[in-house]
């Protein structure tokens, strides 16, 4: 049952935000800003709902050579004309699985207030993340992104998407070798394949971006899109995959969008869009997840253990 929904102090109901939720971040937007609005949405509700009311004092007024009267008064230094509004931003305590650029967009999974402990589990944990990229052959920009200024061109008409696939198939396998060399062991080993029985491995250095699987999903020339899944990523590797893809090709390619359509346990349509970035639909989104990750509760509280296989955490998300 939702706090929100029977009650309309908002004592009570600041209380109860202590978890996390889920939004949809759109492109062009700085994190910052993104932060901004959610933390101030959230003042505006809780200020629109019942709030304490204004503390009182007491004052001795009258001559002293007479009986003096005892008066309790409403304190000007609790009025909100005065202070400020009861819920301010300096209130909320909100952070982030991942710092998100401007140029990147899709879920974004957020922690408030004590959420933020379950956050820094979360990120500790190295969640797997999936994109979907688009990219533009023919062009190449001095910031791998479509918003640079262009400074080479070249034709593209040779390619064709059996050659990507290969491309692509030939990338996943160079960063399959990689983690088994952070894991210490031959690729050919009994070792080696213990491990991959298992499932994915997860690096022990969060500074260490993987590619689990890349594959071409789309391929409509001289556009093309990339499904990729991976761990410690951010958004100049994710570009710069693009514009190899494009030299390996023997053209250049540059980087259109980048959409995380999921991150770790929660998707794409669970996230929700800046409309309904408002206190009654943040609690309801809390609630939702805070049942996913009851179910899946397990997954947070494993060994942290380098190179840990995550088969469970694939498992959960399929």
């Amino acid at each position: 049952m939702s706090v929100y929904k029977y009650v309309n102090d908002a004592r009570l109901v600041y209380k109860a935000l202590n978890g996390i939720f889920v939004i949809y971040k759109s492109p062009h937007i700085y994190f910052n800003t993104t932060r901004q609005t959610l933390i101030n949405n959230l003042c505006k509700d809780l200020n629109d709902m019942y709030v304490r009311p204004q503390r009182k004092y007491v004052a001795i007024e009258g001559d002293t050579n007479k009986d003096m009267k005892v008066i309790i008064r409403k304190s000007f230094a609790d009025n909100p004309l005065v202070i400020g509004p009861r819920y301010q931003p300096n209130d909320f305590k909100l952070a982030t699985t991942k710092i998100m650029n401007q140029d990147v967009s899709g879920v974004l999974v957020c922690g408030i207030n004590k959420g933020n402990q379950l956050i820094q589990k979360i990120k500790e944990y190295m969640c797997i993340r999936f994109y979907k990229i688009k990219g533009l052959f023919g062009q190449a920009t001095d910031n791998y992104f479509h918003t640079g200024k262009i400074i080479e061109k070249s034709k593209y008409t040779h390619i064709k998407r059996g050659h990507i696939d290969k491309l692509c198939s030939s990338m996943q396998s160079s960063h399959q070798k990689k983690m088994f060399e952070l894991c210490g062991v031959d690729i050919q080993s009994q070792t080696a394949y213990e491990l991959a029985v298992q499932g994915p491995i997860r690096p022990a250095n969060n500074n260490i971006p993987i590619i689990y699987t890349i594959k071409c999903v789309d391929f409509s020339p001289p556009e093309f899109t990339l499904e990729i899944v991976c761990t410690n990523e951010y958004d100049l590797y994710l570009k710069t995959i693009i514009h190899e893809l494009g030299i390996q090709l023997r053209s250049n390619a540059t980087c259109t969008q980048i959409i995380c359509i999921q991150d770790g346990l929660f998707n794409i349509q669970q996230a929700l869009l800046s409309k309904y970035w408002n206190l009654k639909e943040i609690m309801h989104n809390m609630q939702m997840c805070q049942k996913l990750i009851d179910k899946n509760e397990h997954i947070l509280y494993q060994e942290n253990a380098a190179l840990k296989p995550i088969n469970h955490f694939v498992e959960a998300i399929s």
